[in-house]
């Protein structure tokens, strides 16, 4: 897929015209969800109810149609309030937060919300500890999600070049957040995986600006290529360790004897063929003598 294509693939991520029932936000203490939410909310410019469901936000946000207190209500209590608040054939649900979940109930209550009219966009956040599970050996609750969602989005921070991230992730462990990083920006780094229908998954690195609202796909550097290997060869030695172009191409049409001996066999599916040679040593008497 072309760099415009991907950007188109976000783009209608955050408009909610591509088919992705669930989009998993994975944010962190270094960079929150708060303001690729926002872009959504831009994104649909009041198209579709949305059903806020909320485990820390203590106020109403304004493009809300329904707010829900989760705070000390079960999963079950959550699922039919919710229910009862959808009246169009269209909605979206938001979820704050994802992490007062228990690994044993979490894919349950979102394969409960989701369906083809409904949208479901929650928060997990990286930095919180993860609780006992119940259950000894149980896949915890981030591996369960990352598994069933359709769309992943992995925020990270534009830092400086010269910062060390593992010191800095250290200091966060600590709950020291450094100051003047530019730390929960507006302009962020976001890794999205989208899973086609098909359950190839196709991963891109964006720069979003959501002051701007503009995106943009980051390349990932290229690995060194062999010419720059072959010119540290030069000179170290009398023989001519380095190849042409003439010499490459030749090598490149060559004929090897495995493909000649497929095309020859082919006819014999998956089976194992083996051919005698004039020296093999053959009883036809003795069964255990038979490759077959």
């Amino acid at each position: 897929m072309s760099n415009q294509n991907s950007v188109v693939l976000l783009t209608r991520l955050l408009s909610l015209k591509e088919s992705s029932p669930f989009h998993l936000i994975i944010d962190s203490l270094l960079q929150s969800s708060y303001y690729l939410i926002e872009e959504y909310v831009y994104k649909l410019n009041n198209s579709i109810d949305i059903i806020y469901l909320s485990f820390e936000t203590a106020k109403k946000p304004n493009y809300a149609k329904e707010f829900i207190d989760c705070t000390f209500i079960k999963p079950d209590e959550i699922i039919k309030k919710v229910k009862s608040v959808i009246t169009t054939s269209k909605s979206l649900i938001i979820i704050d937060s994802l992490n007062y979940f228990e690994n044993i109930e979490v894919t349950n209550f979102i394969s409960t919300l989701a369906s083809p009219t409904t949208t479901i966009i929650a928060t997990y956040h990286i930095n919180v500890p993860i609780p006992k599970s119940s259950i000894p050996n149980y896949p915890s609750a981030l591996s369960l999600l990352t598994y069933i969602a359709s769309s992943i989005f992995e925020l990270e921070p534009i830092l400086p070049i010269d910062i060390n991230e593992e010191e800095l992730e250290n200091e966060i462990a600590k709950l020291n957040i450094p100051v003047n990083l530019k730390l929960n920006s507006p302009i962020f780094k976001c890794t999205l995986t989208n899973r086609r229908k098909s359950g190839r998954s196709i991963i891109y690195k964006f720069k979003i600006d959501t002051k701007l609202h503009e995106y943009e796909i980051i390349k990932e550097a290229q690995p060194e290529t062999n010419e720059e290997d072959e010119s540290l060869l030069k000179d170290l030695t009398t023989f001519n360790l380095t190849t042409s172009n003439k010499q490459k191409l030749a090598k490149e049409q060559v004929e090897l004897p495995f493909m000649q001996a497929q095309e020859s066999l082919g006819s014999s599916g998956g089976a194992i063929v083996y051919e005698f040679e004039k020296d093999d040593d053959y009883d036809e008497e003795d069964p255990y003598e038979d490759p077959f």
